[in-house]
């Protein structure tokens, strides 16, 4: 017997998933709502390729959720791009195999 597929390619597919459905959940958004956002940002990237349910789905997925975030005055669009370069700049700055860690933030 094989092993199943795996249902993400990608950890950080599934901890987008499990955040929007949580940000769902609490009430921060209908999730109607949300199917709306995420199908247009599906049809625009849809026009130059397709998209095939991986990396390119999960960075549709992940650009329908910052701007719905920023609509909805639940983070700001600054924050986010600080926080995506860091995370961007932790991953390049660690060693291959090795977790992947913020540094601390001054506060």
């Amino acid at each position: 017997m094989s092993a199943p597929e795996p249902v993400f390619e990608a950890p950080w597919h599934a901890q987008l998933f499990a955040l929007t459905v949580h940000l769902n959940e609490a009430g921060h958004f209908a999730w109607a709502d949300w199917a709306t956002r995420f199908g247009a940002t599906l049809k625009e990237h849809g026009l130059e390729k397709q998209l095939d349910g991986g990396e390119d789905y999960f960075d549709a997925w992940l650009e329908t959720l910052e701007g719905f975030l920023t609509e909805l005055d639940l983070a700001a669009a600054a924050d986010l791009k600080a926080l995506k370069e860091a995370w961007t700049d932790a991953y390049l700055n660690t060693p291959h195999g090795a977790p992947v860690h913020l540094a601390a933030r001054a506060r």
